[in-house]
């Protein structure tokens, strides 16, 4: 009797496990179907005014768009790179227009807020919506609602339609350039020693820049270097200058960086093999290696199924310096010069040094600032002895005496290099001005 107990309850234990996951099965197809486009028009032309903005507002001001990407690398959708109330937006709809065959297709988005949103109201988002089966649109339109007329709405390009051949190696991805930023040695500096270690373009999200600073970006565009996203986030949220949310009011942090990396990520998926990301100050110098190509080649090798690499952060205090390369012609020059700051602050005991990456951008759907959140390879810390992150910044250790810092002079090791590329674009900018 009690054996046949015991049958009794594992088949009634089966039966119920079978029922729950012909229900969940049953669910997920529900949803899948629920999220197919749907023919709602047909014979219609797209109208509505096309966006040019980087960022622009939905109606509510809930909801900003930077931009869409064709992402057929799970299945045929477009992903809206975007900012959201995390509360307030619970449902938006993506209508395509299809010039071939003139049907206008509604697709229910899935929202995707990032998990990083550091306690502000708004954060990065994914907006990802099925595209038709039978049309590969080129426009969107966002709304709140399947129903209606949208020929008032922006209608949005969707970029990567089209695969490209890669036309550079590295791109250096900045963001964002606030604060009426000055630091036009320094800035020069890093962009000279990014193009010594094998980069081919930087893209800058910039909010706003001194007007010296404003001449130099000119200089770099026009040599084909930079590319400058306009970043106006203030004009839309209150932004903090700061990475955690202080109960000050303020709707994004740090002037909405993660969204701004993450939208660099797709804009270069399709151009560049390697994305770098990190901040203006910031240099990751090859210990073993030569050159960035060199290094990532021999990181590959060992590391095969590795798509994020991360790089150590050491900081090299701006207020202790070294004697050496005092160039007089760059006293006049606005910021800091980094071949004079070769002491590092040592490792302290419980802390992490934060990282910043180099990644191939088609195996990474959604980045943070120190970390990917989600990416179809592996992560892999890159040891100190084969790389570190120079970063020339204000002191982190500030009462540490000079004996307690590292000298460490790699940097050096591109000296020359350096001064002649930097006195190059120092003679066409800022010393013709003054001149």
């Amino acid at each position: 009797m009690l054996c046949a107990g015991k049958k009794s309850y594992f088949a009634a234990a089966v039966c119920i496990m079978t029922v729950t996951s012909m229900l969940a099965v049953s669910y997920l197809k529900l949803q899948r179907l629920s999220h197919q486009p749907k023919v709602v028009q047909e014979g219609r032309r797209c109208r509505g005014k096309i966006a040019i903005s980087t960022i622009t507002a939905l109606e509510g001001n809930k909801t900003f768009i930077i931009s869409p990407y064709f992402d057929d690398r799970e299945s045929k959708v477009t992903r809206l790179i975007g900012i959201v109330h995390h509360e307030d937006v619970k449902q938006l709809y993506c209508w395509f227009c299809c010039q071939a065959n003139g049907k206008i297709y509604v697709s229910k988005a899935e929202i995707d807020v990032h998990s990083d949103r550091f306690g502000f109201p708004y954060g990065a988002a994914d907006i990802v919506c099925l595209e038709p089966k039978n049309c590969d649109p080129t426009h969107v339109s966002i709304h709140q609602s399947p129903y209606g007329n949208i020929d008032q709405l922006p209608r949005f390009e969707i970029k990567n339609r089209k695969p490209e051949t890669f036309s550079v190696d590295f791109t250096v991805c900045i963001s964002a350039m606030f604060g009426n930023y000055n630091n036009v040695l320094q800035f020069i500096q890093s962009m000279e020693m990014y193009k010594i270690l094998g980069v081919q373009k930087v893209v800058i999200y910039k909010n706003n820049c001194s007007h010296l600073m404003e001449k130099v970006l000119k200089f770099y565009i026009e040599e084909g270097t930079v590319e400058v996203i306009p970043w106006p986030i203030n004009s839309y949220l209150r932004v903090s200058s700061k990475w955690r949310f202080m109960q000050d009011g303020t709707h994004i942090g740090y002037y909405g960086q993660i969204t701004a990396l993450n939208d660099c990520i797709y804009r270069n998926m399709e151009r560049t093999k390697f994305v770098v990301l990190n901040d203006a100050d910031e240099i990751i110098l090859p210990l073993k290696h030569p050159d960035w190509k060199t290094m990532m080649k021999s990181l590959q090798e060992q590391n095969p199924g590795t798509s994020v690499f991360l790089f150590e952060n050491h900081i090299f205090p701006e207020t202790v310096s070294s004697h050496m390369f005092n160039i007089s012609s760059w006293n006049t020059v606005p910021g800091v010069n980094i071949l004079q700051h070769i002491y590092r602050e040592p490792d302290r005991k419980d802390v992490i040094n934060p990282r910043k990456m180099i990644v191939d951008p088609r195996k990474v759907i959604q980045t943070s600032v120190h970390s990917v959140l989600r990416a179809y390879g592996k992560s892999m810390n890159v040891p100190m002895d084969v790389a570190l992150i120079y970063h020339c910044r204000k002191a982190l250790q500030g009462n540490l005496p000079r004996e307690s810092l590292i000298k460490d002079t790699t940097l050096w090791r591109y000296n020359s290099s350096l001064i002649m590329n930097v006195n190059k674009v120092l003679s066409q900018t800022v010393l013709q001005t003054q001149n």
